[in-house]
């Protein structure tokens, strides 16, 4: 009679998908979950950087206070208390020109 040693051919072939299809399953979640935590930090450090972006840029001049404070300069021409250059000179100041 002949003596069987071990699972044989077929055994070990089926053995070994099933260690390789465990394997992949497993590798796949861990990449998955990874790839999840990267993205999360990925958001959160957009996020940060918009804030601080937020926080730097001053906020713009109000179109009402450039336009009260060239006629209070106009005002000021008028009573004579500034000359016309000084005027223009302060007038492209408020502007930014």
């Amino acid at each position: 009679m002949r003596r069987r040693r071990g699972p044989g051919l077929v055994g070990t072939m089926a053995r070994t998908a099933v260690v390789v299809g465990t394997a992949s399953a497993v590798s796949g979640k861990v990449q998955h979950n990874q790839q999840q935590k990267y993205a999360a930090q990925a958001q959160q450090q957009e996020a940060a950087a918009a804030q601080q972006a937020a926080a730097a840029a001053p906020p713009p001049p109000a179109q009402d206070d450039v336009t009260a404070q060239l006629q209070q300069l106009a005002a000021l021409k008028e009573q004579g208390i500034l000359t016309e250059e000084e005027f223009a000179a302060k007038k492209k100041q408020i502007l930014g020109i």
